[in-house]
Order: structure tokens, then C-alpha cells, then sequence
């Protein structure tokens, strides 16, 4: 029993380490530039996990690293905290705003190492542990036989004591006490949604099987909504700068595990080129919208507008951790809030798709129809605008629903079409539009039943991280776009508009 204490004990520090090296490697590399270490945590993380499985230190999946694995399976919680804070803009800005308290924190912005400031040091050790702590408290109460359950009471200690006491000393915090009590807090109703989530998911299961995203998504933004007020505290701060980048980096070096594995499989190159050209399609499409048609070529637009619209991860993680500017800070959580409600067309129709085992066509087509009918909406309201914060917003937020709509069942009929399963098709559209909701339903094992031929929980962590080797294209446009006092270069999307399409028409007729 000590051997076993002192491995996990490894395992942990080992992972920690890993981890926390992707992400500040990446943050080194594009310090002092406009671009987002998301794009550098997707190639280092890939290539780390090849390297590992090619010298023999790890097996496809990570098994001999399980807490890399547990920390890439944290998803939900991650975009809980996201959920929230959607839901306090949502309430400020439409309705009946309530005045934020004053913020009791002011950060140590001391360089510590290139890129990374002092207290964001300490926010990225200390996401790591709560996500950790509050997955391994999820897992002892709803045990999944895994390799790690004997060791969950320990992580979840350790991850639970250090995310409460971990604190940066050279933050100026007027009240520690009150500061680490509403971090504790957080954490209590951070594990109270995923739990509730699960509930109300077993629940409603033999009705339809709506994954525990949806209902997670719901219960967080709605107290959000009602505690718009609420002054967030070190976990959700933490989360918020780097749950996200820590999610992606245990999901990539996880896929990067998987990366010779997969060609081998039949029918993954098509899911593969779909996904990766899709990255180009969805992305720059709906870009080329927003500035040839919406007249809305401005970062502070289009940022927030496709990280919600696609519910992208990518783009997600660089708004919320400020990497895309203020504005798409603040915007970015009430864009990604919207397009989760729509959820309730997507998870329903999916819910019953998989019980039937295809695709309900006519309901997908209605849905893609009022999503280009909302999306016609979202566009000229953008052109309208003129500058007017509330304007714009409002159409962000008619765009946000609407393209992802689009985005979401034109995708699975377009891979219908072209014959592919449900199953494969759930994996393909991931990650075509880097969607967070339908990775985490997918990693839930909410398809996994359709295809006996091979496990789409055990794929997906490879064929979400593959499309995002475009992410430099992605992120290099808008990085160029700040560098140029926020405008996107117009032939650049369109050409990258049009290689999408070419790439989506190849990959479905030709694969």
C-alpha cells in the first residue's frame, strides 16, 4: 500500500510537471507577440505524446500516465466557471444589471519567467490541482473502475488542500480569509453543478439521453444570472486563466499518444481530412460572413463571434485567458453561453439519432434552416451597428446561436450524405469546429454504442487535437489582425475561406 501511495504520488508531481511545462513553453514562445500559446500547446502536446509512445515510454492512451489522462477528462469543469461568468454578463447586460463589488485583488504582474507573470504562475498550478481534486471527488462517487480508483480519496486531498491554500504572496489581497473562503465556496458549487448534472442526465435518460454538459451548462449559467454580483475568488479565477490551456494540453499529449495508432483504422482518414479541413471551413466561412457581410472586421467582433458560434475551445481558452484583448474577454463568455441553450435542438436530436442509430434528417434540416434564418438576422444587425456596444453584442449574440446551428447539423448532414456513421460523424464534426460540447457528450461515451467497431471514447482525444495543427493559421490571423489595429486581412480570409470548402468537398466525395 505505500508503494502504491508513493507511484500516485509520482504520478501526480510527474503530470504536474508535464503539464504546467506545455503550457509555459507555449506561453514563451509567443511572450511579447499578439499570437496565443493555444496554437504551441497543440504541436508541443501532439509531439510530446508521439515521442512518448514511439520511445516506448507510454502505450496509445497514456495508461502509463493516467493523471495526464484525468486532467484531459475535466472538460466540464472547466467551462462551468466559463458558464458562470456567461451567465453574470448575460444578466448585466440585458437585464437589470447589478453593480459588481469591488475587486478585492490586485495581481503580482512580475515577470517570473518569459511570458507568464507571477500570479498567472500560481492560477495554472492551481487549475491543475482543483481540476484534479474535483474530477477525483466526481469519480469516487460515481466510480468507473479505471486504473486510478483506488488512489481518487488522495488526489482528490491533495488536489482539494493545495487549489485552497495555494495563494501568490506577492498578490496584494486586502482579506486573504474572505479571498481563500469564496475560492472555497467555488469549489463546493463547482462539484455540487457536475453532480446535479448527473443527476438530472441519469434522470431524464430513459426519456432521452441528454449528456450532463447540457444540464451543467444550464444550472451554472443561470446562478450566474443570479449572482451577477458575485467577486470571484482563486478558483475561478484560476479556471478561468487556465483550466482551459490545461484541459487541451492533457487532451493533446493524450491524442498525440493515439496519433500512428489511428491511421491504421478503417475509416479515419476521411473522419481525419474532415475534421482538419473543416477547421478552415467553419472558422474562415464564418469569418468571411462577419466581414463581407456583416461589415464587422474587428477582432473584438470576431473573436468573441467564432469562439461562441463554434463553442471553439481554442478560441475559448485564448479570449478567457485575455489573449485576444479586454474586449473579447468580456464578450467571449456571454457568446459561448448563448449557442448552449440552442443545445437543447442539438443534444435532443442527437439523443434520439443515437437510439434510432442515423441521423433524424428532416428535424436537422429545420434546424439548419433557422440557423441560417438568425444567422441573416445576427449579420444585419452587425451592419447596422455603427460602433454601438449593445448593438453589437446583439448580434453576436443572434450569430452565436445561428452559425452554430448551421455549423453544428449542417456538418452531421453534410457526413450523412457522404455515408458515414453516426458515431464517426460525432467525431468529425468535433473536430471540425473544435466544439467543446460535443467533444465532452462524445468523451461521455454518449455515441459509443452505434459503431462496435471501434471505441470513439478512446479515439477522441486524438481526432479532437489533429485539427488543430491549422490552429496556426487560425491564430496567426488574428494575432496579424491585432497587430494591425485589429482588422483582418480580407484576401487572406477569403482564400482561407475558399481552401475550406475545396478541403470539405475533397474529403467527403474523394476519401
Amino acid at each position: 500500500m505505500g508503494t502504491e501511495i508513493l507511484e500516485i504520488f509520482n504520478h501526480l508531481l510527474l503530470s504536474l510537471a508535464v503539464i504546467i511545462v506545455v503550457v509555459l513553453i507555449a506561453r514563451s514562445v509567443v511572450a511579447e507577440t499578439k499570437y496565443s500559446p493555444i496554437l504551441i500547446i497543440v504541436v508541443f502536446g501532439l509531439a510530446l505524446g508521439m515521442v512518448l509512445e514511439l520511445t516506448g515510454l507510454s502505450t496509445p492512451g497514456l495508461a502509463e500516465f493516467p493523471v495526464v489522462g484525468l486532467s484531459g477528462s475535466t472538460t466540464i469543469i472547466a467551462l462551468i466557471a466559463t458558464f458562470f461568468v456567461g451567465g453574470q454578463k448575460l444578466r448585466n447586460t440585458f437585464w437589470k444589471p447589478k453593480t459588481p463589488k469591488e475587486d478585492d485583488v490586485e495581481l503580482n504582474n512580475e515577470e517570473v519567467l518569459l511570458g507568464t507573470k507571477g500570479t498567472q504562475l500560481i492560477f495554472l498550478v492551481r487549475a491543475f490541482f482543483i481540476l484534479i481534486g474535483i474530477q477525483s471527488l466526481y469519480r469516487m462517487i460515481y466510480p468507473t473502475g479505471d486504473a486510478l480508483q483506488n488512489t481518487y480519496p488522495l488526489l482528490a486531498f491533495f488536489g482539494i488542500a493545495v487549489a485552497i491554500i495555494l495563494i501568490d504572496s506577492k498578490a496584494k489581497v486586502k482579506n486573504k480569509r474572505q479571498y481563500l473562503k469564496r475560492g472555497l465556496i467555488e469549489l463546493v458549487i463547482i462539484l455540487s453543478i457536475l453532480l446535479l448534472g448527473k443527476v438530472i442526465s441519469d434522470l431524464i435518460n430513459p426519456l432521452i439521453a441528454l449528456p450532463q454538459i447540457f444540464f451543467a451548462m444550464i444550472i451554472s449559467s443561470t446562478l450566474g444570472m443570479v449572482f451577477s454580483d458575485w467577486r470571484e475568488g482563486p478558483t475561478m479565477r484560476a479556471l478561468l486563466f487556465g483550466g482551459i490551456p490545461i484541459v487541451l494540453a492533457g487532451v493533446f499529449i493524450t491524442g498525440g499518444t493515439r496519433l500512428l495508432d489511428a491511421f491504421s483504422l478503417d475509416g479515419m482518414l476521411q473522419v481525419m481530412a474532415y475534421g482538419f479541413f473543416g477547421q478552415l471551413f467553419w472558422m474562415f466561412v464564418g469569418i468571411a460572413l462577419l466581414v463581407f457581410v456583416g461589415k464587422s472586421n474587428d477582432v473584438d467582433i470576431l473573436a468573441p463571434g467564432m469562439a461562441g458560434s463554434l463553442s471553439h475551445s481554442g478560441l475559448t481558452g485564448a479570449c478567457t485567458a485575455g489573449d485576444i484583448g479586454e474586449v473579447a474577454k468580456e464578450r467571449a463568455p456571454i457568446m459561448i453561453n448563448i449557442p448552449f441553450f440552442g443545445h437543447l435542438f442539438v443534444f435532443t436530436i442527437l439523443a434520439i439519432s443515437v437510439t434510432r442509430g442515423d441521423l433524424l434528417l428532416i428535424p436537422a434540416i429545420l434546424v439548419v434552416l433557422l440557423g441560417v434564418g438568425l444567422t441573416y438576422i445576427a449579420l444585419k444587425t452587425l451592419r447596422r451597428a455603427e460602433g454601438r456596444e449593445k448593438e453589437e453584442i446583439k448580434g453576436l449574440v443572434f450569430f452565436s446561436l445561428g452559425w452554430q446551428l448551421v455549423a453544428v447539423f449542417g456538418g452531421f448532414l453534410l457526413l450523412d450524405f457522404a455515408g458515414m456513421d453516426l458515431e464517426s460523424a460525432a467525431m468529425a464534426n468535433s473536430s471540425a469546429i473544435s466544439h467543446f460540447g460535443l467533444f465532452a457528450a462524445v468523451q461521455g461515451g454518449m455515441f459509443e454504442s452505434v459503431n462496435p467497431a471501434f471505441s470513439s471514447v478512446a479515439l477522441i482525444s486524438f481526432i479532437f487535437a489533429m485539427p488543430f495543427l491549422i490552429h496556426p493559421l487560425v491564430f496567426g490571423m488574428f494575432g496579424k489582425a491585432m497587430s494591425n489595429d485589429g482588422k483582418m486581412p480580407k484576401k487572406a480570409v477569403a482564400i482561407l475561406a475558399i481552401l475550406g470548402v475545396v478541403g470539405v468537398l475533397f474529403s467527403l466525395i474523394f476519401l
